[in-house]
Parts: C-alpha cells; sequence; structure tokens
C-alpha cells in the first residue's frame, strides 16, 4: 500500500492503537477528538491474552502488565445460596492470564505513545458526517480531504451511516453503575473478578484494576447491575438505601462502599448489541465499538478493538488498493466477531435479566459442568478470546482473500 493520509475519528483506546501501528507503517496520520483534551472513560477493563498479543506488536504490553493486576479467575457465588455460578480459571490455557487495567492506564499507555511519535490530534473537532473522504466537522467546519477514514468513535458513531452495510442495533435493559474505589486491606483475590448474584437480577463485581501510574495507589473496579430506566429512581432513593441492598447480598464490601458518598460518585453504563454487516465504505472503515458491540459479559469489548486494529493494519499492509484491503479486514474479522457476538447474547440473560428460568438453570449447572476438564478449558478459551482464531481469512487479495 502507498502512503497514505489517514483520519481517525475518535482518541479513545482503538483510535490510538491504529494510530499507532499505521505511523509506524509509514501513513501520515491525524486523529480527530471531539473534547478539549482527550480522556479515558470508565472504569476498568480485563486486557485478554488476545488483546496482549496488539498491546506486544505495538510496544506496550509490558508497561500495562506493569500497572494492571494479574487475574487468574472470574469467580461467582449466589447471594442466596452461596453456591458456586461462575468459576473461570486461566490455568486451563496454561500460561495465558488476563490482566485487569484502570481505563486511565490503557488510555494513558496509548496516549503518550501517539504524543511521542508526533502524531496530530485535531481537538474540539465533533465529526458530524463523511462525503469523498473529507469529515464535515462541527460549527460548519470541514477537514482536508484524506485518503482514508477510520472510523472509531465508538457505539455512537455518527459514520455508520456512510458504510456499505446496515446496521442492526438492540439496547440492553441492563446497565451498570460504576466507582473506581481504593483497593481493600484484606477480603478480596487480588487476583480474580469476583461476583455476587441474586437470580438475574441482582450482579455485583469487585476487579482488582492495579494503579493508573506506577506511584498510584492500588484500585478495584467496583459495579452493580441496574436497569437503565430504573436509573432515576435509584438516584431518587438515595445512597444509604441502595449502600443496605449492597451489602444485604455481599457484607464483605462495606469497605468499599465507605468510599461512596453519593449516587455522583457512580457511573451509569448503557449496553447495546449493534453490528455493522459491511463495516466500510468510500473511503471508510469502521473498528471496535463503531463496526460491533456486545455487552461487556465476556470482558471482550477493548480486546476485540485491538484486534481489529492488528487486523486492518495487515490488511492495509497486505493489499495494494483500500478497497481490497477493506473487504480482506472485514472477511478476515468476520467470523470472531459473529461468534463472540452470539456468545454474549446468549449468556448475558443468564447474569442479567428478569428471568426466573435462566438463573436458575445456571446455578444448577455450572458449578458441576466447570469441574469438568474440557469444560473448563472451553470456559476459559471463552473469556480469553480464543474459542475460535481471532482473524481466520487470508489479509492479501494475492493469498486468496
Amino acid at each position: 500500500m502507498r502512503r497514505l493520509d489517514v483520519a481517525i475519528a475518535g482518541a479513545g483506546p482503538a483510535g490510538l492503537a491504529m494510530a499507532l501501528a499505521l505511523h509506524r507503517e509509514g501513513h501520515r496520520v491525524v486523529l480527530y477528538e471531539q473534547f478539549d483534551e482527550p480522556r479515558p472513560l470508565g472504569s476498568g477493563l480485563i486486557l485478554q491474552p488476545t488483546g496482549l498479543v496488539v498491546l506486544d506488536w505495538l510496544g506496550l504490553g509490558d508497561k500495562l502488565r506493569s500497572l494492571g493486576a494479574r487475574i487468574d479467575r472470574l469467580f461467582g457465588t449466589s447471594s442466596e445460596s452461596g453456591r458456586t455460578v461462575l468459576d473461570v480459571r486461566y490455568a486451563a490455557l496454561g500460561e495465558a492470564r488476563g490482566y485487569a487495567v484502570h481505563r486511565a492506564a490503557l488510555f494513558g499507555t496509548l496516549f503518550d505513545a501517539v504524543l511521542q511519535a508526533g502524531i496530530a490530534i485535531e481537538k474540539k473537532s465533533r465529526i458530524n458526517g463523511l462525503e469523498g473522504g473529507v469529515l464535515t466537522l462541527s460549527q460548519g467546519r470541514a477537514s482536508p480531504a484524506f485518503d482514508l477514514v477510520i472510523d472509531a468513535s465508538g457505539a455512537s458513531s455518527p459514520l455508520a451511516s456512510s458504510t456499505h452495510g446496515g446496521r442492526t442495533t438492540r439496547p440492553l435493559r441492563y446497565g451498570a453503575v460504576w466507582s473506581s474505589l481504593p483497593w481493600p486491606e484484606a477480603g478480596f483475590d487480588p487476583h480474580a473478578l469476583e461476583q455476587k448474584y441474586n437470580r438475574a437480577s441482582v450482579m455485583i463485581g469487585v476487579l482488582p484494576i492495579g494503579r493508573v501510574t506506577l506511584q498510584g495507589p492500588q484500585q478495584a473496579a467496583f459495579f452493580w447491575s441496574l436497569k437503565h430506566d430504573t436509573y432515576a429512581q435509584w438516584r431518587a432513593a438515595g445512597i444509604e438505601a441502595w449502600k443496605h441492598e449492597v451489602l444485604r447480598h455481599w457484607p464483605q464490601v462495606a469497605p468499599l462502599l465507605e468510599h461512596v458518598g453519593s449516587p455522583d460518585d457512580l457511573v451509569l453504563a448503557r449496553y447495546q448489541h449493534h453490528t455493522l454487516a459491511i463495516p466500510y465504505g468510500d473511503r471508510l472503515i469502521c473498528i471496535g465499538d463503531a463496526a460491533h458491540a456486545t455487552s461487556p459479559q465476556l470482558g471482550q469489548g477493548a480486546n476485540m478493538a485491538l484486534l481489529d486494529v492488528r487486523a486492518l493494519s495487515e490488511a492495509l499492509r497486505l493489499n495494494d488498493d483500500l478497497a481490497a484491503a477493506a473487504a480482506a479486514y472485514a472477511r478476515a474479522r468476520k467470523w470472531h466477531v459473529q461468534v463472540y457476538q452470539a456468545l454474549s447474547a446468549a449468556f448475558t440473560p443468564f447474569y442479567q435479566s428478569d428471568s426466573i428460568l435462566l438463573p436458575f438453570l445456571r446455578d444448577s449447572l455450572v458449578a458441576p459442568l466447570s469441574k469438568v476438564p474440557p469444560v473448563q478449558r472451553l470456559l476459559a478459551h471463552t473469556v480469553a478470546g480464543t474459542v475460535v482464531r481471532p482473524s481466520r481469512a487470508p489479509l492479501s487479495v494475492r493469498s486468496g482473500a
């Protein structure tokens, strides 16, 4: 591929990683960001082995491992019966592990690398549309013409209508309120995501997420499952009533709740399933949540975006024209994306829904089945992002893509 002028919409982790990858390939890159200053959103996430491979490829994996918390296990119990309803151990895969990080640590590591590389960032640039490689921006402004625009602007992308494929969207009733809190001195496993469930309508989680900086304090991501349409009611009930409800299900989280003083200390996250059937158009290619989004039940969001970055970078390197590269990228990621969207859609009602039957089946079957070695490996592969290969199709038209 000849040297391209590339605009990247969105300076989140996907956009920053994409900018680094293409800059290292010799392309001229400009990042467009709507905020006055790029900033991270959210609390914590787990970098799975798939995502860590991409970060290692970018030369940033070791730094993020030093900031994050190694995760050996995902473990959940019923608050009513105490029965184990989730037990996934990475050891079933050998030495592979996840690393939980604060989103600010992931963002900061990528952002610092972008600044060091001298990649241009156009701030205060809200994107409204695209035509002929020219971005229409807020206040009637327009960008220069680009050979390629990469949409990394997330699930609310304003550019999805410019692709060749229709978008299907299904909002999910359940989201969660999140907060990053000081890691408690005792009571929780520093190498595990621990969760407590009551049927599927209550899900509470504590995830160690390491530090934002090497000198910073250890933190935990705390979350409480919540329906979007009950958020106003939840706020109106007051923080003390909510704390009482949380402690009724999980008394051990009391030290964490001491750091929550009002509803404003928690941020509401909304989730949806959506897919672009064809994630590209005229001089446009979508990656990450702009192309595909799922619930966070399997913890794949950031990892899927990083896999998109690697696949698109390779497709651009191995093909002579943009149309072939876009098609090769889409084919390479299609199978993995479809499988994980299907898995996420299937798993979510067992853990976040109003169903009575599904959590009953979960509580009755998961614990005994998770002790069977083949099921242990399958569950671990599912969480690690490797239940199928991240890229199945060839990335070059010369090799038959």
